[in-house]
């Protein structure tokens, strides 16, 4: 780090997230903390993604990324980048009061900032294409399969094979929410906006971290990605009107966003989670925290579809 950086660590602490990278918080000799992220994967996709936060910045706090004393992005032979350490908060508490707005706020004008992204200019797409229903329920089949091909199971897998097959039972309901909404917008995105991508100081949003690279996605999935995270809809039935605080909110700092898209959100979010097998999928043994979140996301998921009229509602008449 001293050779790339000119940063001598005194101290190195293990931060356990994230599954393409291997994190950790840097203490220097001065008692400045870092952020290290050790690569595993395609070089020239993380240094896409490195550059759409530099980018998203504009719009939104993000931790500024320190170049190597050659000024590239990403060190080598050891591939790694150095960011900011910011001071924080998670939301994987979940989402509750002023933060409902503080998020809607955030999420709007990163939203608005990136329509303009050269990568890709916003355009209309089929919601169908959010998921491949049939590719689902394929990937289920060979899901359940699997666990039955075992001679025992743990109880995760005991309960995730049981889960896979009640959400591939409702595929077929997945396929119809989709098939009923009208075209969404797809446009570049942050990639992967779920709670631990979004640092929280008190009710404030002091970060948005751990961008993709850019490319284009729907707008809707972005949005229920966060407002109908798990651990947020698992609280209890305040989510509802929360997220419609939270799409006030986004509509006051991105005017020109599309009505379908934000009232779309919660079937978008619900018939995305519903075909999606992670992480029932992950190889064993899966990580405590991974197995709660397994657990949530099932939940949240049959919870977005037994409320999704009533949500369709509320949020309408919020709109």
């Amino acid at each position: 780090m001293r050779k790339s950086y000119g940063v001598h660590a005194a101290e190195l602490h293990r931060i356990h997230a994230g599954t393409n990278t291997v994190n950790y918080r840097v203490v220097d000799d001065t008692g400045r903390s870092w952020f290290a992220k050790l690569y595993k994967g395609n070089l020239d996709s993380e240094r896409e993604a490195i550059e759409l936060t530099a980018y998203a910045g504009r719009a939104v706090p993000v931790p500024a990324v320190r170049r190597t004393l050659d000024g590239e992005l990403i060190a080598v032979p050891l591939p790694m980048s150095l960011w900011e350490f910011v001071e924080g908060e998670t939301a994987e508490g979940g989402i509750t009061g002023a933060r409902w707005p503080a998020v809607g706020t955030a999420l709007g004008r990163l939203h608005r900032h990136l329509s303009e992204h050269p990568a890709a200019k916003p355009a209309l797409r089929p919601a169908a294409e959010l998921r491949d229903v049939v590719r689902a329920r394929r990937n289920f089949d060979e899901l359940i399969a699997r666990f039955q091909a075992r001679a025992e199971l743990s109880p995760f897998e005991a309960w995730a094979c049981e889960a896979a097959r009640e959400r591939r039972a409702l595929l077929e309901r997945a396929g119809a929410i989709l098939a009923g909404l009208p075209a969404l917008t797809t446009q570049v995105l942050h990639g992967d906006l779920a709670s631990p991508n979004l640092m929280l100081r008190g009710d404030d949003v002091a970060a948005v971290i751990d961008f993709q690279p850019p490319r284009p996605g729907f707008v809707a999935w972005e949005i229920a990605r966060i407002g109908c995270d798990p651990r947020t809809v698992i609280l209890g039935d305040q989510w509802i009107d929360g997220l419609a605080v939270l799409l006030d909110a986004y509509r006051a700092e991105h005017p020109a966003a599309r009505p379908d898209d934000l009232l779309s959100a919660v079937a978008a979010g619900c018939a995305h989670t519903l075909g999606s097998t992670f992480p029932l999928a992950e190889p064993a043994p899966i990580p405590a925290s991974l197995e709660l979140y397994a657990r949530a996301r099932h939940q949240a998921a049959l919870t977005m579809l037994d409320r999704l009229p009533e949500a369709r509602d509320r949020l309408s008449v919020g709109g």
